[in-house]
């Protein structure tokens, strides 16, 4: 016995038994199966009142609050230091990045000359001085 589907033109689908039985085809008609009708066009769905603006208002005072709260502090701080870096004069008193206290002994365009101790001196790049240590705020206790 083989299984035949057939479409109809009403968009349904028959499965057909059909089985040879002396030259004649018997067909017997086993189950009907509705196909689905193309989707008519829907219509589209109506938007509450103002669903845009509001995510766009809500983008907006995302970047708001970056900005107030990351890259304006961060900007400050990187001119503040870059303004410390290039003030230094002989004398001063810096902090390098590796923790190491020191006396500028010698400045020059991208490096310094750090007097650590008596006769130990040390080259160091401008960029790795991070502060003063007077400038230091004492923990309260």
């Amino acid at each position: 016995m083989n299984l035949l589907f057939i479409q109809n033109e009403n968009g349904t689908q028959e499965v057909v038994a059909a089985a040879a039985t002396e030259g004649a085809v018997e067909q017997q008609l086993v189950a009907t199966v509705a196909t689905e009708e193309p989707a008519a066009a829907e219509e589209p769905q109506p938007q509450p009142a103002g669903g845009g603006w509001s995510f766009w208002l809500m983008i907006i005072a995302m970047i708001a609050i970056m900005y107030f709260f990351m890259w304006r502090p961060e900007s400050k701080r990187r001119k503040q230091m870059e303004n410390f870096r290039n003030n230094l004069k002989k004398g001063d008193k810096i902090i390098t990045a590796g923790g190491i206290y020191g006396t500028v002994k010698e400045i020059q365009a991208t490096s310094i000359l750090v007097e650590v101790d008596s006769n130990v001196t040390l080259r160091v790049d401008k960029n790795m001085v991070v502060g003063d240590p007077g400038q230091a705020t004492p923990v309260a206790k």
